[in-house]
């Protein structure tokens, strides 16, 4: 069986028992507010690799944990992604109307709306991220929750958007880019691979292997997402194709042309991998999913 196959056969359970949970922890509908917590259930249950909850669920098996151990942790992760989807798609970030094929939250709903649903999201997470203290000692779950606050704030995602916003139509070098992507995109990839970590219980070495591993990862996913920006239609990518270009946004393609570009993602997809050798076969789905990162790309 070739790793496409067995990625396939790994996530593929794991994406189930991740939505299931979604739905419950989404279930909610109140008399009041109204049209909330529906604008919340579409920004999250229309669809999703859930990339970031089976990163946390595989570096948990990296080190022996079971799925429904970090369960909780993994889906405040998507509705962290899902929080800045909605958020980045709104007239004033990227104005962008379709997402997965469908009406961005803010067409469907409202820009008022979407930016609400967006909060509630965002506040969701940090509920069930304190529902991880009924499954974990109280010291990891403190851990992760530090992390995760770092990675979504100034330090993270949010400062990395800010300067992804204030490079457009700029010339800038690699340097500046690379910061863009290991925040905006990168640090809470970095998150998801270290809080199912040190949920496990990792040591400090392992700890510092999988920080490069997420690294590495993070910014090879980036690349290649601005490579199919240019390359994939709207349909394969369910947004608006050449966005980035229209917006004359920092990306590496534009910076360094496709080919390139690709080989910048194919390097790093190599350190990614170079930094789980102190890992055994229980890291395969790990390795697997650095080698689909770069493969979407192909």
């Amino acid at each position: 069986m070739d790793w496409q196959a067995q990625l396939e056969a790994y996530i593929a359970p794991r994406k189930r028992l991740v939505d299931d949970a979604l739905e419950t922890y989404l279930a909610e509908n109140p008399p009041r507010p109204r049209t909330l917590p529906e604008a919340m259930r579409y920004a999250v249950l229309g669809g999703g690799k859930r990339f970031r909850p089976i990163l946390c669920i595989a570096a948990a098996e990296a080190l022996g944990v079971p799925a429904t151990q970090v369960l909780p942790t993994a889906c405040a992760l998507e509705l962290i992604h899902a929080f800045s989807l909605v958020h980045d798609d709104l007239p004033a970030m990227d104005n962008d109307h379709l997402r997965r094929n469908q009406p961005t939250v803010w067409v469907k709903y409202s820009e008022a709306m979407a930016i609400l649903a967006g909060d509630a999201l965002f506040a969701k997470a940090f509920e069930l991220l304190a529902e991880q203290a009924r499954l974990s000692p109280p010291e990891r779950v403190a851990q992760v929750l530090h992390l995760i606050a770092v990675a979504s704030g100034t330090e993270g995602m949010c400062g990395g958007q800010v300067e992804d916003i204030l490079c457009e139509g700029q010339a800038i070098g690699e340097a500046e880019l690379r910061f863009i992507h290991s925040h905006k995109t990168g640090a809470l990839i970095r998150a998801s691979v270290l809080a199912g970590a040190l949920l496990a219980g990792a040591d400090s070495a392992q700890q510092d292997a999988l920080d490069a591993y997420s690294r590495a990862l993070g910014l090879a996913f980036q690349i290649i997402d601005d490579v199919l920006d240019e390359t994939a239609s709207t349909e394969q990518l369910g947004k608006t194709a050449g966005a980035d270009r229209a917006r004359r946004k920092a990306t590496y393609p534009a910076l360094f042309g496709i080919e390139t570009a690709r080989q910048h993602a194919e390097q790093a997809k190599q350190d990614a991998l170079n930094a789980l050798r102190p890992f055994d076969e229980r890291a395969d789905p790990l390795r697997w999913l650095a080698l689909y990162t770069v493969a979407r790309g192909s």
